[in-house]
């Protein structure tokens, strides 16, 4: 009898190969937001935060200008003595001319007070380009007080302050810190308000959004101040880089590029006479001739046009009679066929910067633009404008302006206090948040493209945003690579 050989069952291998990894997930809403606003608000602290810190003392300076201006040139700005009638505006100028002959007459600014002097601003060879001298005259003896260089109105202390918050005194190049200050400001600020609010909702403590932790020490009670200031001063910083990015050198442009193509552009009036284009206005009568229509020499006369027709005074009698307020700035024509241009300065709440366009043949009014009339965006830019540089509510909107800049003084040294106290010879980690490198890469690809969209959008608009976030990008991917190959040697 044979037997049937037993079977041979496989046993099972008692070590199995090991599945392929699974694909780490990747994180999704705010948890692949928050390391890249937390390493972006970092980049942006370390590397753009001096250039917030000097924007923000020199601002503190210029927001008390006005206060600087009454005591250093006190002596231009005021008469001796308050008299009972001012002299005729054409006897004012005429005074001025005849202190300083040099230059053209660009514009003429009646004292706005009863112990103020009225300013006749001349394009003269004398001062530096871009410069205007003014001359100020006791508008009661027709006594030249003095004379400035000015710059767009500004006297001395103000435009020297200006220059020092725009450009650092260096002119045209210069005016690349404050832009880029502006273009990262508001980067900065959103920010650390989503972190600081993100932290606190985590915590369920919303007390400690807007009240310091007591009680800490190091690193996280500085961070707790940090935090507390920034959010204080949110809305506050976003206004300054919002209105300082609408006058600077190149996201100014760009932005003055779009409001013009939307129909958002500031109106001005049209001082193009009536028939000037066809000939048919006397422009000569207008422009420096006799009213009888004779040429007596007058046009050879850089000053004829100041008392040709009713004269500045009949102007500036048609600019009240107009309902505009002072100070009011009347503007002669620059060419034949022109009518003068008379404008309220646009300073104050509520805002008057009315304007109208005159005939200086008869005294008749050509055209008028209110601000009233003017569009929503052009009337935020001007109220933004007049905020930024303190003169929209008087003195509370300098102490605002002065808050503002110390605000933004404490979150830059608090900041530095916070990378000093995580600084490398303390921590393995290195400086500041560690966070893995990659971030972006590591976020749900919409979210990396939303954000790179975004970003590459608001880059062409705002080039000094663009090109150092550029340059933040790149190093963040040298320190991701260099970190995939210590990972790779370990």
């Amino acid at each position: 009898m044979t037997s049937t050989p037993p079977v041979l069952q496989e046993l099972p291998d008692e070590h199995p190969p090991a599945p392929p990894p699974a694909a780490p997930d990747r994180p999704s809403g705010w948890a692949a937001l928050q390391p890249v606003l937390l390493r972006l608000h970092f980049y942006a602290g370390v590397l753009v935060g001096p250039f917030l810190l000097v924007a923000a003392t020199t601002g503190l300076l210029y927001a008390f200008t006005p206060q600087l201006e009454a005591v250093v040139h006190r002596h231009e700005l005021t008469v001796d003595a308050v008299g009972t009638t001012p002299l005729p505006l054409a006897d004012q100028v005429a005074a001025a001319r005849a202190e300083h002959p040099e230059g053209t007459v660009t514009q003429v600014q009646p004292a706005a007070s009863p112990d103020g002097t009225t300013r006749v601003v001349l394009a003269s060879e004398d001062v530096p380009a871009g410069r205007d001298l003014t001359v100020f005259v006791d508008p009661y003896t027709a006594e030249v007080r003095g004379a400035l260089s000015t710059f767009a109105g500004f006297l001395p202390v103000r435009a020297t302050l200006d220059d020092l918050h725009r450009n650092l005194l260096l002119g045209e190049p210069g005016r690349v810190y404050s832009e880029l200050a502006a273009s990262w400001l508001w980067v900065v600020v959103l920010g650390g308000v989503a972190m600081w609010v993100a932290r606190s909702a985590r915590r369920g403590r919303w007390r400690r959004l807007v009240v310091p932790e007591r009680g800490r020490a190091g690193r996280r009670r500085t961070l707790s101040w940090h935090g507390v200031v920034g959010i204080v001063a949110a809305l506050g910083l976003l206004a300054l880089s919002v209105t300082g990015l609408t006058w600077s050198a190149r996201a100014g442009a760009n932005v003055g590029e779009l409001r013009a193509a939307w129909g958002w552009s500031t109106a001005y009036v049209d001082t193009t006479l009536p028939g000037a284009a066809s000939g048919e206005h006397d422009a000569h009568a207008a422009h420096g001739g006799g009213t009888d229509g004779t040429d007596d020499g007058a046009a050879d006369d850089v000053d004829a046009v100041l008392t040709a027709g009713v004269g500045v005074d009949g102007v500036l009698a048609t600019a009240r009679a107009e309902g505009l307020r002072e100070p009011v700035r009347l503007t002669p024509p620059a060419e034949a066929g022109q009518a003068w241009a008379a404008a309220e300065s646009g300073e104050g709440w509520p805002s008057r910067a009315d304007s109208v366009a005159v005939d200086g043949a008869d005294g008749s009014v050509v055209d008028r633009v209110d601000f009233a009339d003017q569009s929503v965006p052009a009337k935020l830019a001007h109220w933004g404008i007049q905020a930024h540089m303190g003169s929209l509510f008087g003195l509370a909107n300098q102490l605002l302006l002065a808050g503002l800049a110390l605000a933004l003084i404490t979150l830059v040294v608090l900041g530095y206090r916070m990378w000093w106290q995580r600084r490398p010879t303390r921590r393995a980690s290195g400086p500041g948040p560690w966070l893995r490198p990659g971030a972006l890469r590591a976020a749900p690809r919409w979210l990396a493209a939303l954000l790179l969209v975004a970003a590459a959008a608001v880059g062409w608009v705002v080039p000094l945003f663009g090109v150092p976030l550029l340059v933040f990008l790149a190093v963040d991917a040298l320190l991701s690579a260099r970190a995939r190959r210590r990972t790779a040697a370990g």
